[in-house]
């Protein structure tokens, strides 16, 4: 049902591909950080995860956990738009010698966002924000409990084809917080096809810090259709080893 709501969408989108595509903005997925446009008043982006995969490692055993997430975003105003994140599917497989393997699966937690556009950005260098509420609406196995975060992202243009990213967060609940930072460069190789390497670094008040590093590709099939694939390792035996996903991004009015 669900690839199936995905590919009216994806029929929807290539009908309205002869209207002028000067408004689709761009998308947040992939990467650790976001973009800095907002989507306008009475249009819609959708932008899919699936799946993301993620495989940790420790002394403990091997966790591998698959998640699909869907992330609505719609304009408020010029310069804010609303964003509503959800994870309506997670499986996680723990293995460990000499233990039975244990496998959970549910819905994950939804996040609500307000991110605004701030004033003064330009040509080659725009700036946004971002606040998020996390909703423990998903399985207790899934679910850290309420979070409240705020994230900045500020893009520069380096040059026609590449561009300087850098991304910053911190969130709080559930009795810890976190701060990460995370830098990228992407390169427009050809009208449709995006590369971009990024890296990230995280520090959690009650857990080890993490370190990833990894890159990604976007093709636009159609200006209003990204299709996006990426991967982040880690950098060392405290983070995890492997982050990768896949995914689709729509923009519709």
């Amino acid at each position: 049902m669900r690839l199936a709501s995905v590919a009216v969408l994806l029929v929807a989108a290539v009908g309205s591909a002869r209207a002028d595509d000067s408004s689709v903005p761009g998308f947040d997925r992939p990467g650790l950080g976001f973009s800095t446009d907002t989507v306008k008043p009475r249009k819609v982006a959708l932008e899919f995860g699936f799946p993301t995969y993620e495989r940790t490692h420790d002394a403990s055993g091997t966790s591998r956990e698959v998640t699909s997430s869907a992330l609505l975003r719609t304009g408020l105003t010029e310069a804010m738009e609303l964003q509503v994140q959800a994870s309506p599917w997670t499986r996680r497989r723990i293995t460990a010698a000499g233990v039975a393997a244990t496998t959970d699966e549910g819905i994950g937690d939804t996040t609500v966002s307000l991110k605004w556009a701030g004033p003064g950005s330009s040509e080659t260098t725009s700036w946004a924000l971002r606040a998020s509420a996390v909703v423990d609406t998903g399985r207790s196995s899934f679910s850290d409990g309420r979070q409240y975060a705020l994230a900045a992202s500020v893009e520069h243009q380096l040059s026609d084809r590449w561009t300087g990213a850098f991304y910053a967060s911190h969130q709080r609940g559930a009795g810890s917080h976190s701060s990460t930072w995370s830098p990228s460069v992407s390169f427009e190789a050809t009208e449709r096809l995006g590369i971009f390497i990024e890296a990230g670094f995280t520090a959690t008040s009650d857990e080890p810090h993490e370190a990833v590093a990894g890159a990604g590709v976007t093709w636009a099939f159609t200006p209003r259709i990204q299709l996006d694939a990426s991967f982040d390792a880690g950098l060392d035996e405290k983070s995890p080893d492997l982050q990768a996903g896949l995914g689709v991004s729509i923009f519709l009015e």
